[in-house]
């Protein structure tokens, strides 16, 4: 692929795994340039990773390499990605720090390139708050960080840590190196899930969304730059990486949220599944059986906010809107109203009683409606695919404003 990877080593477990990616990188077309830490050479011989990569493993700052002149500088020039895996917590703090006293350190601080992290350690040590502002710190540095597995991990513990699959980084690396910075500096707000309305403290309505579909777009957002807020009402799905994430319950804390935040935003997205009504009187306590014969218990319910048409009627200049609408009859006739009434500069629609479209699924089949009255019916396609395909059409907007 005419691309080089410089591949950093840190002093983890998990740099045995590093031989694969190698291996695989080279298989695909990659040159690769691989750099060690001391300590990582205490996991892993340099020259199993030299074999593998066909080229020089740098471990000292000092050494000279028959490959380079400056080897610090000669290398951060010569690679398009710098990959950082594993990343232990000591490294990464080296990192956000600045520090630069040893090879690696000093490269990453001389790189221009892009940079991938994947953190591997123990599930307590990512979980710590100096360990978790230091990735975040990186994170604002322009830094791509893929998110560690969870399983069981060196120290008989389980739970969040491991070195994601060699796969995985491979695939991201991909990504990283193919896909467009098309919303590089761009603010993007998506809301997704289920809104839940409260009947009493025990009980509450909603609807089946998965919140899938506002997940993708939000991820697939922060691949291409944007810096994202992720507006959430109920799911079981761990936000991405690098998105400000806020949980919210209701419609109306929803509401509340995104119109906090509009002003900052150049792209909203609607993707939640916001419930249309809420109980007019909640319990303050458990609701009994009102009727022990009939077993009926009746609620009066009212209507919930219209966020996309609050946020509308107040939307900026220069500021893209996009809604969904989920339908099961008269999808497109449907969709121009919301279009119309919400101030959209396009809408998705789909017919959510198809196979493969609507609630619960990993694919989706959708049409985008446009305000100057084009249509683009999409085939069914995963959601990734579906949310890659909306962002594309938002830059396209964006590039005619």
């Amino acid at each position: 692929m005419n691309k080089t990877i410089g591949i950093g080593v840190t002093g983890g477990i998990a740099a045995y795994k590093i031989a694969d990616l190698v291996s695989l990188l080279k298989k695909e077309g990659f040159e690769v340039i691989v750099m060690m830490t001391k300590a990582a050479t205490k996991f892993i011989t340099p020259l199993t990773l030299e074999t593998l990569s066909g080229r020089e493993v740098i471990t000292d700052m000092w050494e000279e390499y028959s490959d380079f002149n400056v080897p610090h500088i000669d290398v951060a020039k010569e690679i398009d990605l710098l990959v950082i895996a594993p990343a232990t917590a000591n490294f990464i703090a080296k990192m956000a720090c600045g520090i630069a006293d040893d090879f690696l350190s000093t490269l990453f601080v001389a790189n221009i390139a892009p940079v991938l992290i994947a953190p591997a350690m123990n599930t307590k040590m990512y979980e710590n708050a100096i360990v978790q502002n230091n990735l975040a710190k990186l994170r604002d540095y322009g830094c791509n960080i893929i998110a560690p597995a969870t399983g069981h991990l060196a120290c008989n513990d389980i739970g969040k840590g491991r070195l994601p699959e060699v796969e995985d980084i491979f695939n991201e690396i991909k990504q990283i190196l193919l896909l467009k910075k098309d919303l590089k500096g761009k603010t993007v707000m998506v809301n997704a899930g289920t809104t839940c309305e409260d009947i009493d403290p025990v009980r509450f309505i909603a609807n089946r969304s998965s919140g899938k579909m506002g997940y993708c777009i939000a991820e697939e957002a922060i691949k291409r730059g944007a810096n994202v807020i992720l507006v959430s009402g109920k799911t079981t799905i761990d936000p991405p990486e690098g998105a400000k994430y806020i949980p919210v319950w209701s419609a109306d804390e929803m509401c509340e949220v995104m119109q906090k935040y509009q002003a900052d935003c150049d792209v909203i997205v609607g993707a939640a599944a916001v419930g249309d009504f809420k109980i007019a009187d909640v319990a303050g306590q458990k609701l009994k059986k009102a009727d022990q014969e009939t077993d009926k218990l009746i609620l009066e319910l009212v209507g919930n906010p219209d966020i996309l048409k609050a946020l509308g009627q107040n939307k900026a200049n220069k500021q893209v809107m996009v809604g969904f609408a989920a339908e099961t009859n008269d999808i497109v006739e449907n969709a121009k109203k919301k279009l119309e009434t919400k101030n959209l500069d396009f809408i998705v629609a789909n017919d959510v009683t198809q196979e493969g479209a609507g609630f619960g699924t990993d694919t989706n089949i959708v049409t985008l409606i446009s305000r100057n009255g084009s249509i683009k019916s999409l085939p069914l396609m995963s959601k990734e695919g579906v949310a890659a395909a909306i962002l594309d059409k938002v830059v396209d907007i964006i590039t005619d404003l």
